[in-house]
């Protein structure tokens, strides 16, 4: 129960955060923007300290090393894959063009005989 209304003490003071920058509409916007980093800042201090929070924590530090794991492609690769991936759009274009003059030519011309 403790986790939940650090939680929800989280989130009040994130929102609480966001209201300050629409009150204080008439103070210059470095004020506003601190008024939201501050509501940030406090909601991430008190969800730091909640289960869900330290479990977050963890989850990221895992996200973290398993990118560091990831075999990236080099830039050859990547503008040669780029590459396809467009020419492929490119004849799928062409293709459809053709079927639906196609289908056109077939329907308006030869079965309702229009001009």
């Amino acid at each position: 129960m403790a986790d939940k209304l650090k939680f929800a003490l989280a989130l009040a003071l994130l929102a609480a955060g966001v209201v300050g920058f629409y009150l204080l509409s008439e103070q210059p916007l470095v004020l506003r923007v601190l008024s939201v980093l501050a509501g940030v800042a406090a909601g991430v201090a008190v969800a730091w300290f909640s289960e869900p929070g330290r479990r977050f924590v963890e989850f990221a530090r895992e996200a973290v090393t398993e990118t560091k794991k990831v075999v990236w492609p080099s830039r050859k690769e990547t503008v040669q894959t780029t590459g396809l991936v467009f020419a492929f759009v490119v004849v799928m274009a062409i293709f459809l063009w053709l079927t639906d003059k196609s289908l056109e030519w077939v329907l308006y011309d030869l079965v309702l005989g229009w001009k």
